[in-house]
């Protein structure tokens, strides 16, 4: 037996029916959300279920026999049943087949099923928003344009040929194809349609071109760059060689006369090595000759008297030991005089070197002089190339280098200020060029460089 409702005369019956609705004197009421009418479903359908019910439930088992209190509605949760809140119907249901109630269910069920998918099919994407102007992208568009001019072309003398065939179907095909053309190259075209587009694509064609121009400009600075800083390597490079290869010789130069002085000191010192060896012999020979002497008395007051032929070996042995060492000591003295010689025309060698050297020195410094006058007078050859522009100026002023007139016509012009030498405004005649005075003013100085 059926428990009664414990909310029974607090709340109502639910405002919802059981499915499927039972068959009495009312419809079942319409969709709250009816489905797309281009979508039937997959079975025909009674009038009276033609609209889905608000809610989809399972079929109730066939309500029981006995009835609980005076609006109560049955158990919530009857035996068997699923977690739903089934209400009881206001009207006594009226006697149905159990076929025609699964029946008119399944269709239901399809129903519901087709049109709520018709409702979750997914939205068509959105357009793609209109590209910006870009060269990249209206060479696309022009070639995709291009491409579609081509093709409607060929449709068009397709359709001349159909219609002088007189074939109708073809031509009507052929039409179609052509006005599905027709309105794919409007879709390409459009964004080119659209105003400021080709204002606005003609000017990033320009920075671009400026930009492309700007980089060719930088390649090729630095390029010239890179050249120039080449040849500047390969000229440091040369001076470097130049210079290496002139250290080289200098103090090849030095270790040969270091080598030839060693030399010479060598030979030198070892003749006066044996000069003092002779004279040390010779002083040997005089002691030897005291000593003798000194003996020969002291065996004469004893009484002893050496024979003369002892006397006269000893004598003719000192001769000739003295005639061996004078031979010797001429010769020694003959090498030192040579070797003096040798080392004097060194040394002369070497005063000429430097003397050489520092006239060198000092002309370079007078020709480094005469450019900086020169470019004074003249300007610099360096920042004026053009030198034969200044070619008649130059000969003007050095005419009396290269000619005896002119010589003697400038001497003359200078001869006429000639005064006395006490004449207190006079002054000598100038060495050389008469330079400029220093600017006075900053604009002057402004014009001088």
């Amino acid at each position: 037996m059926a428990q009664p409702s414990p909310f029974a005369g607090r709340f109502p019956p639910p405002p919802f029916r059981a499915f499927p609705p039972p068959a009495g004197p009312f419809p079942p009421p319409a969709a709250p959300f009816p489905g797309p009418a281009a979508r039937p479903g997959p079975f025909a359908v009674a009038a009276a279920a033609a609209a889905p019910p608000p809610f989809l439930l399972p079929p109730l088992p066939p309500p029981p026999p006995a009835a609980g209190p005076e609006g109560d509605a049955g158990p919530r949760f009857p035996p068997g049943a699923g977690p739903y809140f089934p209400a009881a119907p206001p009207f006594p249901p009226r006697p149905v087949a159990e076929e025609e109630a699964a029946a008119a269910q399944r269709q239901q069920d399809e129903l519901w099923l087709s049109q709520f998918l018709g409702r979750r099919q997914a939205a068509p994407p959105p357009p793609p928003p209109p590209a910006a102007a870009s060269p990249s992208s209206a060479r696309e568009l022009a070639v995709a344009a291009l491409g579609l001019v081509g093709r409607l072309a060929a449709l068009c003398r397709a359709l001349r040929r159909r219609e002088a065939e007189g074939d109708e179907a073809g031509w009507a095909q052929e039409r179609e194809e052509a006005e599905a053309a027709r309105r794919e190259l409007r879709e390409v075209v459009q964004p080119l349609r659209e105003p400021g587009y080709r204002e606005a694509l003609r000017r990033k064609v320009e920075r671009a071109r400026k930009r492309r121009l700007r980089l060719q400009r930088k390649k090729q600075e630095a390029k010239a760059a890179k050249e120039e800083e080449a040849a500047r390597a390969a000229e440091r490079e040369a001076k470097i060689d130049q210079w290496r290869a002139k250290c080289i010789q200098e103090v090849e130069e030095k270790n040969r006369e270091r080598e030839l002085k060693a030399a010479a000191d060598s030979v030198l010192s070892e003749v006066r090595k044996k000069q003092a060896d002779t004279k040390r012999m010779v002083d040997i020979l005089h002691a030897l000759e005291k000593l003798r002497k000194l003996r020969k008395e002291a065996a004469a007051r004893k009484g002893v008297c050496p024979p003369p032929s002892a006397d006269e070996a000893f004598e003719n042995q000192v001769e000739s030991l003295k005639t061996l060492l004078k031979n010797r000591t001429e010769l020694y003295e003959a090498e030192e005089r040579a070797l003096r010689v040798m080392l004097e025309g060194e040394q002369e060698e070497e005063r000429k070197r430097e003397m050489e050297k520092k006239q060198k020195k000092e002309r370079e410094k007078l020709l480094q002089q005469k450019l900086e006058i020169d470019s004074k007078l003249f300007g610099d050859p360096d920042e004026f190339p053009l030198a034969h522009l200044l070619q008649p100026f130059r000969e003007y002023y050095l005419q009396a280098e290269h000619s005896v007139a002119a010589l003697i016509q400038i001497r003359h012009e200078w001869d006429q200020y000639l005064v006395p030498a006490d004449h207190p405004e006079g002054s000598c005649i100038p060495p050389g060029w008469v330079l400029p005075s220093l600017p006075t003013n900053d604009t002057w100085a402004t014009a001088v460089r």
